[in-house]
């Protein structure tokens, strides 16, 4: 048996589910929205406060797919209703890091200044204290996509 895919989803105040066609799950929160596509052999069951994921046999296939899922509609209920920050420092003589709107402009040691287009869905921002290496800040809703970028 799955035990993340056992364990019951709390949605929080202000958080809603909704399961739709082909199995796309929209959760809907203060901060936003995301969608996501689940294997449409799993039953996903939402009652009062708590969502559910049910798979429908023991096979490999459904037990790798239940704890996956379950994680997935997890990270997607924290997202919206609290969002997700990851602090990146970077380390090294002389290097510095600015960022303006979605761009981040870092010189990092090469002979030109490295230039990053972040989505819109995340933000970006850039704190350089003197005798401190920079720290860059990264926000949004989609854990996924903070992990990707």
């Amino acid at each position: 048996m799955s035990r993340v895919g056992k364990a019951p989803i709390t949605i929080p105040a202000g958080v809603e589910i909704s399961v739709g066609e082909n199995n796309v799950v929209k959760v809907k929160g203060p901060k936003g929205e995301l969608y996501e596509k689940i294997d449409s052999e799993l039953t996903i069951k939402v009652d009062g406060g708590v969502c559910t994921v049910e798979r429908p046999s023991e096979q490999k296939r459904h037990k790798a797919l239940h704890g996956l899922s379950r994680a997935l509609l997890a990270n997607m209920v924290v997202g919206v209703a609290e969002g997700y920050k990851k602090e990146l420092e970077l380390v090294g003589v002389g290097y510095k890091a600015t960022a303006t709107g979605s761009v981040l402009e870092m010189a990092i040691g090469y002979s030109h200044p490295i230039v990053v287009q972040f989505p819109d869905e995340i933000k970006v921002s850039a704190v350089t204290e003197k005798g401190k290496n920079p720290i860059v800040t990264l926000e949004g809703i989609d854990k996924q996509l903070i992990g990707q970028v």
